[in-house]
């Protein structure tokens, strides 16, 4: 399955160390082997100080840690150059082929599908029937969303 909203940071310059911290800590700590994926998103646009706690948590936490098969993915942009998140993990670097818009299109309506009987407005809310994605931006994060 994809993963659920408590498994993804989508990163900006305002991101701080303990949301990028408990992030890190859901993912290599025991107890995460339920199968969840995490994910940060963005995290080229993590502020310096911020991409050295990143760093110094995650490798802190995997040396610690007992769990071999941990499921933490790294999201950047491939065009930025001047982020230290991409030097700090570039020996797990993988590059994923180019894909068209089609081809993308195409792979996600074969795995994100809708339960048949179910209003347009109100599949996005359906839960666990199948997987759905959602996001949800805010100025002021933890105000009921």
């Amino acid at each position: 399955p994809l993963p659920s909203y408590d498994e993804v940071l989508v990163c900006s310059p305002d991101t701080g160390e303990e949301e990028v911290e408990l992030l890190v800590r859901r993912a290599v700590s025991p107890g995460s082997q339920d199968q969840k994926i995490y994910c940060l998103l963005g995290a080229d646009k993590l502020v310096y100080k911020v991409s050295k706690k990143l760093e110094s948590h995650f490798f802190r936490l995997v040396q610690s840690s007992s769990i071999p098969n941990y499921r933490f993915l790294i999201f950047c942009n491939a065009k930025t150059d001047s982020s230290y998140v991409i030097t700090a993990f570039d020996a797990y670097k993988v590059t994923f082929p180019d894909c068209s818009e089609t081809e993308i299109q195409t792979y996600l309506k074969t795995q994100l599908q809708v339960p048949s009987g179910t209003a347009p407005v109100a599949q996005a809310f359906e839960k666990p029937h199948q997987q759905s994605v959602k996001f949800v931006f805010s100025e002021r994060a933890g105000m009921g969303k």
